[in-house]
């Protein structure tokens, strides 16, 4: 390598070329994110919705380039769940107000709305659009700007759709920098980001190393922790029903997703007519032989073969040594242990589904517990059951928390064909040594300051509906981005004036014009420079 280069690479890889890489694009975001707490709710959903719209006409497209890129997943499966959270996610939230406060005249409280500012979100490989999509979505209807840093194997379709969107939130208004991407990211300068005091709070969806790493950074952080969802069928279960949710859950996307079923437990009496139901539906029952070379394949010393993420069930098959039809969509592997001693009760983010039959209801439920302390607590877990009793048995066995009854586990537990919120970020809870246990939504990146009036008081307070919320100050200043010249004084100055003598917003029109003087005037101190 010539010398010039190597030196060059060494400057822009140290630590403080790393620390002022992250902190001129967090403190662009923190001057959005102020910007942007002046907006009112009907510009607020507008922005979301020119977002929204935007990740739906593209959800086809960048499916496929995600495939294309990554290698694993299926398009078709990719561009649902790339539909999934944009319009419909933000319908779901539509009628939640993030943006005024809230009176209470029965308890004599008024909630006013704090945004967490900016926001630094970890993109995972396996969903690398929704989440961008999710998360930007989740980041606008709270008035929050965000960072976003996709993985390094879907790097280019995630940059491209961070743009997308970016360009769309700022075409309907949005301040610039609202949404930002790490283009080259890289795991020192992701830490910078992480640790940076400019960011506010860390959304992370990934591998266990990096949700860990979230948490340690000395920001708040919102976590996950890995999947290992049990999946019960009992005898009163409809076997045919339960055979087709399982099978479309397990093969949706090639189970990339965190919440599909990953063990399968069943008992004595439903075991044969289950099994049939699983080849009628388009799963491969594996032979003892099959069970041990697909253990094989994808367990090793280091743990899960990730040449084997997101692979179709004949690709893998072929890849442990047999054959299976060409339309196999799940190879079922019967195990006689759940734990330790048996890695394919582990994780798998592959069509790959372990069976455990149990002798009779009692060690079913101690089997599906099993699976969730071994691996993935928290997380989540299916059952398929006609007795309440059952259902209420298995849902206070297992340590999940989400139970999905009677549907898919995959897209159930993320919302989107049960009604829990919607998401693309599954918190664990205590369970899964996570801060949170819901399924992660807007309403996790705004917390609310509580006005309290004496509870014994007469005085009225619903008055209070019509009091607008105020800012102090004008609009702040915006950053130069490191560029020499004239300060931004001057633009301060001209901010002020644009601003209510009262502090409250700017109108709608006021604020995109000021929006644009700043940024031509930083385009023409970048071209001085």
């Amino acid at each position: 390598m010539d010398p010039q280069v190597r030196t060059l690479i060494d400057i822009t890889t140290s630590p403080q070329a790393l620390a002022a890489q992250a902190d001129m694009v967090l403190e662009r975001a923190k001057w959005a994110s102020e910007v942007f707490q002046r907006y009112d709710r009907s510009r607020t959903l507008a922005i979301a919705e020119a977002v929204a719209n935007a990740a739906y006409a593209k959800a086809g497209a960048y499916a496929e380039w995600a495939v294309k890129e990554t290698g694993f997943g299926v398009a078709a499966h990719k561009k649902i769940k790339n539909e999934m959270t944009s319009l419909p996610f933000l319908d779901f939230y539509r009628e939640w107000d993030f943006v005024n406060p809230k009176v209470n005249a029965h308890r004599r409280i008024v909630e006013v709305p704090r945004p967490a500012g900016v926001v630094f979100a970890l993109v995972p490989s396996t969903n690398p659009i929704a989440t961008i999509n999710f998360k930007c979505l989740c980041a606008l209807m709270t008035r929050n700007a965000i960072v976003l840093s996709p993985h390094p194997a879907a790097r280019e379709c995630g940059v491209d759709a961070v743009r997308t969107l970016a360009a769309a939130a700022e075409a309907a208004g949005a301040p610039n920098g609202v949404i930002q991407v790490i283009e080259r990211p890289n795991i020192p300068l992701i830490e910078e980001f992480m640790r940076s005091d400019k960011t506010d709070v860390i959304l992370a969806t990934g591998g266990t190393a990096m949700v860990r790493s979230a948490y340690s950074s000395s920001n708040p952080a919102i976590g996950v922790g890995p999947g290992n969802a049990p999946v019960l069928v009992d005898r009163s279960a409809d076997i045919k029903a339960a055979a087709q949710f399982i099978t479309d859950s397990k093969s949706f996307d090639n189970s990339v997703l965190c919440t599909s079923e990953s063990v399968l437990i069943t008992v004595t009496e439903a075991e044969k007519e289950l099994t049939r139901e699983l080849e009628r539906a388009g799963c491969h029952i594996c032979s003892e032989e099959e069970t041990g070379l697909v253990r094989s394949y994808l367990f090793h010393e280091r743990g899960f073969n990730v040449e084997a993420l997101g692979r179709d069930a004949p690709w893998i098959a072929d890849q442990a040594g047999f054959k299976v039809p060409p339309k196999t969509r799940v190879l079922v592997t019967p195990v006689t242990l759940i734990g330790v001693d048996e890695p394919l009760s582990r994780e798998k983010l592959c069509p790959v589904l372990a069976m455990f039959t149990a002798r009779g209801s009692a060690q079913a439920l101690a089997m599906s517990r099993a699976v969730l302390r071994f691996s993935g607590a928290g997380h989540s877990a299916a059952i398929h059951s006609r007795d309440p009793q059952m259902v209420m048995d298995f849902s206070t066995a297992v340590e999940a928390y989400r139970v999905v009854v009677n549907a898919p586990c995959s897209t159930g537990a993320a919302g989107f064909e049960t009604n829990l919120p919607p998401t693309f970020t599954i918190g664990t809870g205590y369970y899964g040594r996570s801060s949170i246990g819901d399924n992660i939504g807007p309403q996790h990146l705004v917390h609310w300051t509580q006005v309290a009036y004496h509870k014994d008081s007469a005085e009225a307070i619903t008055r209070l509906e019509t009091v607008e919320q105020r800012f102090a100050g004008p609009l702040p200043e915006a950053p130069s981005d490191g560029v020499p010249g004239k300060s931004y004084a001057a633009l301060r100055a001209e901010t002020a004036a644009l601003a209510h003598s009262s502090g409250s917003d700017l109108s709608g029109h006021q604020l995109r014009e000021e929006i644009r003087r700043i940024i031509a005037e930083e385009l023409r101190q970048a071209l001085k420079g």
